[in-house]
């Protein structure tokens, strides 16, 4: 009887420990930050330790796929619990279609937010936000510090400045600005440091308003600037790409770098003994103040097809809390949408301080909710530009012709 007992116990033991492990549910969390797989390990390993009932899986795809990937997965009905969206159009495209949940009566938080971080996930149809804002982002030049004390360079405040500047580099024999054109985005982002101080602060609404088209001489204007970089752009920049962009800066073969805030973490990871800073892009003239292109990256949201509907909205509000918005801003070096969280980064103050003077990043806030998207008919073409086959005037004019397809303020003008 005493063996039977033994036995009995034994199973029932074992059946309780079964149970506990069962009673663990397990979301799956997509995104497309590869460079951050170690950041968000750590920012969920806090959220496991308060909640041990749910376990998150992170996994992350690289970003020139992750749009396909996700699409597909959400269509079939597989798509993971938790998904990192993007913002506006990209957005959009997966929001419409009832892939997510509406989270304004389930994150209380959100009622605090900025409303100019919200509307980057905001259902256009409805009014309703489906994701939790993570981070804003900022264009920006990326100098190396050394190499500009080595040169005695001052940092450029003016068009002619920069100029001047980034000869001075190249005769040095250093590469002045680290970008290619072979990654098609990056060309966006190039203009979007560049040209926002020429075409000026009141062009994005005269845009959106149909006050004037690409075709307006302050756009051509910028673009014509453009053209003034080409020499002083990585040697054979048509085969550059962003990552190869990446590496002569990390690698300190280049002075200069035109990114974004996201890459402040990214560049640290790649060289922890890389010396360098954020300066503002260069004005027309002296006295001039610089403007600077500024999005909402994106937000985490629920697929509304979730088996764990309890477990992914415990989550989310995590998401949004202060305590995970520091600790995120913290590791990644970017700037949280989430009120009451602040930086001692120096870097990251620079950026903060930028944005006090910003516009919108006016093709990915304005126009990507359709095609042809404003990215795609300006980054195709701006790379054509800088190797010279087609002029700044054409850029504008076939970058019009295809907004007014489907962008009424820009029909029978």
């Amino acid at each position: 009887m005493r063996k039977r007992f033994g036995v009995f116990g034994l199973v029932l033991a074992c059946a309780l420990l079964m149970g506990f492990a069962v009673a663990q549910v397990t979301l799956n969390f997509w995104s497309w930050r590869t460079e951050d797989v170690a950041a968000y390990r750590e920012l969920i390993d806090q959220f496991e330790a308060e909640n041990p009932d749910i376990k998150v899986e992170f996994q992350a795809f690289e970003f020139a796929t992750y749009a396909t990937v996700q699409m597909t997965a959400l269509l079939a009905g597989e798509g993971p619990d938790i998904v990192h969206v993007r913002a506006y159009g990209a957005f959009e495209a997966i929001a419409a279609p009832g892939f997510l949940m509406a989270l304004d009566d389930k994150v209380p938080a959100l009622a605090d937010f900025p409303p100019l971080a919200l509307d980057g996930n905001r259902l256009r149809r409805d009014g309703l936000v489906y994701a939790v804002p993570f981070a804003s982002q900022t264009l920006v030049i990326y100098y190396n510090v050394d190499i500009f004390e080595e040169l005695g360079l001052a940092l450029p405040e003016t068009w002619d400045e920069f100029l001047d500047t980034a000869e001075q580099i190249k005769a040095a024999g250093y590469v002045p600005i680290a970008n290619g054109t072979a990654t098609s985005s990056m060309n966006e982002v190039l203009k979007g440091v560049f040209a926002p101080s020429f075409y000026g602060p009141d062009f994005f609404d005269d845009i959106m308003t149909g006050e004037a088209t690409f075709e307006d001489p302050r756009y051509v204007g910028a673009l014509e600037k453009l053209l003034e970089l080409a020499p002083y752009l990585a040697p054979q920049h048509q085969g550059v790409d962003y990552p190869t962009s990446q590496n002569l800066f990390v690698n300190e073969l280049a002075a200069m770098f035109v990114s974004g805030s996201w890459d402040i973490a990214n560049l640290r990871l790649q060289n922890p003994d890389l010396n360098f800073g954020v300066m503002a892009p260069p004005v027309p003239e002296a006295g001039q103040t610089p403007l600077v292109s500024w999005f909402l990256d994106g937000g985490f949201a629920v697929n509304a097809d979730t088996k764990h509907l309890e477990e992914a909205v415990t989550f989310v509000n995590y998401l949004a809390s202060r305590e995970f918005g520091q600790l995120f801003t913290d590791l990644l070096a970017n700037i949280s949408p989430i009120p009451g969280v602040v930086s001692t980064d120096p870097l990251l103050a620079k950026v903060a301080e930028l944005n006090q003077n910003s516009t919108p990043y006016i093709m990915l806030v304005g126009f990507r909710y359709q095609e042809p998207s404003g990215s795609v008919l300006v980054q195709e073409r701006l790379a054509s530009m800088l190797a010279g086959t087609i002029t700044p005037a054409q850029v504008a004019k076939e970058v019009t012709e295809g907004i007014a397809t489907y962008f009424e303020p820009f029909q029978n003008r």
